[in-house]
């Protein structure tokens, strides 16, 4: 049976038990996770905030889970397809609150959108512990 290739991508800024589950799910769906890890210019674009960590410490972070076989930078989502085709990816694997944005890649890929672990998620996270730590300037 040939080898089968999965590829996901994310900003996996402060790492949480979603990110762990999903990426283990994604593997076990074939032989070997790629994870393209979204640079920081990326991450402001698209979700107008820069990451906590460097994309260097995130990709260090998400390299170091058992369950991630090699890990690069994604510099621009224009270019999916074509880090699809570079790794040879047999499935791209993403969280189902992107469900149906990635369905032009059916014709190189299969696609797959995985359940997302219910009640947590980065922008949360980041909220909860500003609301926990304020800032001086907000105690104005």
């Amino acid at each position: 049976m040939p080898m089968k290739t999965i590829i996901t991508f994310g900003t996996y800024d402060l790492l949480h038990i979603g990110h762990v589950r999903l990426l283990q799910r994604a593997a076990k769906l074939g032989d070997k996770l790629i994870v393209g890890v979204s640079c920081s210019d990326l991450n402001l674009s698209k979700k107008g905030r820069a990451p906590v960590y460097t994309t260097q410490d995130r990709m260090d972070i998400i390299s170091a889970l058992a369950c991630v076989d090699e890990v690069f930078v994604e510099k621009s989502l224009e270019l999916k397809g074509d880090y699809i085709k570079q790794f040879g990816a047999d499935v791209l694997v993403m969280g189902d609150d992107w469900e149906g944005r990635f369905d032009q890649f059916k014709d190189i890929c299969e696609v797959v959108y995985l359940p997302r672990t219910q009640g947590i998620s980065t922008t949360e996270l980041i909220e909860e512990i500003a609301d926990i730590n304020p800032t001086p300037e907000s105690h104005t």
